[in-house]
């Protein structure tokens, strides 16, 4: 299933994606929901961020290709970090870059949407805290990064986390294709199984630290490949399974 969250008459409101068609959801789909008689053609939906997050919980250095790009040693446990609520946007919507932040960077990462409260959850239950899985672009200012020693400023500027389309309920996330594309031309190839820490061990892992709540979000790391942005790009993250998250870039 794929559930998303459209525009309709200048409200929001959940979907569900059925082929070429989006049918409304009533109801709460982190809890008790049902689909209503209001469908639209999918070309025709207006698709937003698929949720509204508490937290975004972010993981730094999590594939194999990209530490051997960055010629960094494997951690021996996941490295995390914070991305307030503040910052995501939908397909379509544009990254504004800030003035005065230097290079901005694209980073295509498969994302794992919370789908109930959890904490210290164990390894072997982590798959029924997970709703399903969507794509994330962590938009980074890469010289604010190097130069705070820290991370919070160059990850927080408003429109640094475009997430969507959809949210895939049945998406397998051991093994599946991710790419990211600047104005058509391939920047990032991976497949998730060069995670080095997996959904499971991540969402085990951050559960022993904070508390998961429905509609948080785990970004679980890029590969290898990333690189800038300019005013007037279009960015595309797609991963096999998942489809297609678009964004312009704006100055």
């Amino acid at each position: 299933m794929r559930f998303g969250r459209i525009l309709v008459e200048g409200k929001p409101e959940y979907c569900i994606v059925e082929n070429n068609k989006v049918r409304v959801v009533t109801g709460n789909i982190f809890g008790s929901w049902q689909t209503s008689s209001r469908t639209m053609d999918l070309q025709h939906a207006e698709f937003l961020s698929p949720v509204n997050p508490s937290k975004i919980v972010a993981v730094g250095l999590n594939y194999r290709d990209h530490a051997q790009e960055m010629n960094e040693e494997l951690p021996e446990e996941p490295l995390i970090f914070l991305k307030p609520p503040s910052v995501v946007i939908g397909p379509g919507e544009p990254i504004i870059l800030p003035r005065g932040a230097g290079r901005v960077d694209y980073e295509a990462e498969l994302a794992i949407v919370i789908g109930k409260m959890g904490k210290r959850i164990p390894l072997e239950d982590a798959r029924h805290y997970i709703l399903g899985y969507t794509c994330l672009n962590d938009v980074t200012a890469r010289e604010l990064q190097s130069r705070d020693g820290q991370w919070t400023r160059a990850k927080s500027f408003d429109t640094f986390c475009p997430l969507g389309p959809w949210i895939a309920t049945e998406f397998r996330p051991d093994s599946q294709k991710i790419e990211l594309f600047l104005n058509g031309e391939l920047k990032q190839q991976s497949n998730t199984n060069q995670l080095i820490f997996n959904a499971y061990q991540l969402v085990s892992h951050i559960s022993s630290i904070m508390t998961l709540l429905p509609g948080d979000v785990i970004a679980t790391g890029t590969p290898s490949g990333v690189g800038p942005l300019a005013a007037g790009d279009i960015v595309e993250v797609s991963i096999e399974g998942l489809g297609i998250l678009d964004n312009p870039v704006r100055g």
